[in-house]
């Protein structure tokens, strides 16, 4: 039978739980009780949850952790994070630590334009649409003045209005290109109303608009961060060829998109986390970060490292399109809370304190790869997470940590050990 439903979103939560128990789960009641168990005790807090998306059904926790001492610009910060991938918070803690005994982390802004565009097809002459557009460009900033208002008081608004010739990547095609500094706010929703009251002040016969809509990627939304030491303050036990390794594995996610994928991937593992406990929007950020590292026309590292006169530098360069107003910044509990911990920063600062949480993660990451491999702390969190599965005790959790500390962990290695730590008691 077929299992499709008209007017779901109308339905209660419990009664979109037993419709979805029913028709895709044989009736398993348990199915039921996971779900429900997630419910947040206190209902006015699980009404808010259930506002933030459609159907919600029930809530998907992620682990929320504080990764300590970070030094940033000769300001201390316990930055929060939240990600379900293990190893991620406390390597960015060490790191973090490791740093602040040698300078700290550095961090600027070096630009915060965001884009929008107003995409539109023309068959007609070129010199007639740019004369038009130079006609219509005061009227086309006068179009939004009820829009841009309030963000001009704040120093922001729309900064320049371009016509685009897009016509040799596809025919007839051309686009209002459209820059915008939105201050504190990640501006997503300023931005796209005001692109639709320039399209529409824009349209005239012949110009066909498909469509208004910001960009995610913003190049020139950019901030950098650096950590830099003498060689010899490095803590390997040889720290010049440890320095080397690392020049050398940046080196080589610049050369080969198969590491430079990987390599980025990490740095997002420290940016993600801190965008996500911060509520800002992580899939803008990946798609953004991803755009700007394919920039040269080949996927490359967005870190780089180096060594001049026997010091180590690293650095990040990547753009950031962040808000601390607005949103589910100022919805998310724990998204205000982690602003707070913060000390409520600007969005340029939040820019420099998430750039250096990706800049720690990846340095975490070089470091294990270029020395004892990535894999030692990987597995020792793969094996407490066989242990829980098994429902091993306390005790038996410490036997099996202390009995594969110089083996090899896989997983019906672990299961083997169990199995006759139990036989044997």
């Amino acid at each position: 039978m077929p299992k499709t439903v008209n007017g779901f979103s109308k339905l209660t939560k419990l009664e979109k739980i037993d419709w979805l128990v029913s028709n895709f789960f044989d009736n398993d009641i348990k199915v039921k009780q996971v779900l429900m168990q997630y419910w947040n005790a206190n209902p006015i807090l699980q009404d808010l949850h259930d506002d933030f998306i459609e159907n919600t059904i029930s809530n998907f926790y992620v682990p929320f952790g504080i990764a300590p001492n970070f030094l940033i610009n000769g300001k201390d910060y316990a930055i929060p994070m939240a990600i379900e991938e293990s190893s991620v918070v406390a390597a960015a803690s060490l790191v973090a630590k490791f740093w602040s005994t040698r300078g700290g982390f550095k961090a600027k802004v070096i630009s915060t334009k965001k884009v929008g565009q107003v995409h539109f097809m023309f068959q007609n002459n070129k010199g007639e649409l740019q004369t038009y557009f130079n006609q219509k460009k005061e009227e086309l900033l006068k179009a939004t003045e009820t829009i841009t208002q309030n963000m001009k008081n704040r120093g922001g608004g729309i900064l320049d209005i371009e016509l685009r010739d897009k016509t040799s990547e596809l025919a007839n095609y051309y686009q209002l290109h459209v820059t915008f500094e939105t201050v504190d706010s990640m501006g997503a929703n300023f931005i796209n109303s005001c692109l639709e009251a320039i399209a529409h002040e824009f349209e005239k016969e012949g110009i066909q608009i498909v469509m208004s809509i910001l960009s995610n990627y913003v190049p020139e939304c950019l901030v950098y961060a650096e950590v830099s030491c003498k060689v010899e303050e490095l803590y390997a036990e040889n720290a010049e060829l440890f320095a080397q390794k690392f020049v050398q594995a940046v080196q080589i996610a610049n050369a080969e998109p198969h590491r430079a994928v990987t390599h980025n991937k990490g740095i997002m593992n420290g940016i993600d986390a801190v965008v996500i406990a911060t509520g800002n929007d992580f899939r803008a950020i990946e798609a953004g970060a991803h755009a700007y590292a394919s920039k040269s026309g080949t996927y490359k590292s967005l870190t780089n490292a180096s060594i001049e006169n026997g010091v180590f530098k690293f650095w990040i360069e990547i753009p950031l399109a962040l808000g601390t107003i607005g949103g589910l910044t100022s919805l998310h509990p724990l998204s205000k809370l982690s602003l707070k911990l913060l000390g409520n920063p600007s969005a340029k600062e939040l820019m420099e304190i998430i750039a250096v949480a990706g800049l720690a993660q990846n340095f975490a990451a070089l470091r294990a790869l270029t020395t004892t491999g990535i894999q030692k702390g990987h597995m020792k969190m793969h094996l407490t997470n066989i242990i829980k599965q098994l429902g091993a005790s306390e005790e038996e959790k410490q036997f099996l940590i202390n009995y594969f500390e110089n083996k090899t962990i896989t997983h019906n290695a672990v299961v083997e050990a169990y199995k006759k730590l139990i036989g044997d008691n």
